[in-house]
């Protein structure tokens, strides 16, 4: 997984990363290329030897945790595979894209995280734009008031033109260990992997609001980037 450099959205995120009344937000919205170097293919073929599966074998996710005006027992209840009787549906993901999101959860937070053991149950599929960017707008209107409601459209905007949303499927990591979204002082977070396979390009949005009286929140915290990163 590459880096793209995108100055757009790099300036999003540093406006977006402001401290206001008891909360301090820490946002990235980064992109990366899903085309393999040459060690990402050595590490591809690893992935795949483990568990003996092919990169088109379709895996598990857990349901979804972002929901527009449902419940998730009543979001997820649909007709049985063989359509005689109501039952959890449950999503899938392809091996080859599950690769994608754990590659890019490590290149995100390298060196302070591993994934490498992630599962694709500790990944979800989100059921629409909707209601992903009604759980962003949310969270952020509520803590950034009428910072975010001035560059709202500004920030929705810059992800299409980078990976057309449209075009879209919306992942999010929900593991409970190797979390770096949850720790102390941290009054909300969520992260969301808009992947575009035509573009082969993901394009990964982290924020969290915490509380500035826990620890360090500035460039050594988890979702700064480091001068070695930028490199």
């Amino acid at each position: 997984m590459k880096l793209l450099e995108n100055t757009r959205l790099e300036q999003i995120s540093s406006a977006l990363s402001i401290k206001t009344g008891d909360s301090e937000i820490i946002a990235r919205i980064e992109s990366y290329s899903c085309k393999m170097t040459a060690n990402d293919k050595q590490m591809y073929k690893r992935f795949n030897a483990e568990e003996g599966l092919t990169p088109h074998d379709l895996q598990a996710l857990s349901p979804p945790q972002t929901y527009l005006g449902t419940s998730p027992a009543q979001g997820y209840l649909s007709r049985s595979v063989s359509g005689d009787e109501e039952g959890p549906l449950c999503d899938t993901i392809s091996r080859k894209t599950l690769f994608y999101l754990i590659g890019t959860l490590n290149a995100a937070f390298n060196p302070d995280y591993d994934f490498s053991d992630a599962k694709s149950h500790d990944f979800s599929k989100e059921p629409s734009l909707k209601s992903v960017r009604h759980a962003v707008d949310g969270n952020l209107n509520a803590t950034a008031n009428d910072h975010y409601s001035k560059m709202s459209a500004a920030l929705w905007a810059a992800i299409d033109e980078e990976i057309s949303l449209a075009e879209c499927d919306i992942y999010s990591y929900n593991a409970d260990s190797s979390n770096p979204f949850g720790e102390d002082g941290c009054w909300w977070s969520f992260n969301y992997f808009f992947y575009n396979k035509k573009l082969k390009r993901i394009v990964f949005f982290i924020c969290k609001a915490i509380n500035p009286l826990y620890g360090d929140s500035g460039v050594g915290s988890d979702f700064a980037m480091d001068e070695d990163d930028e490199d």
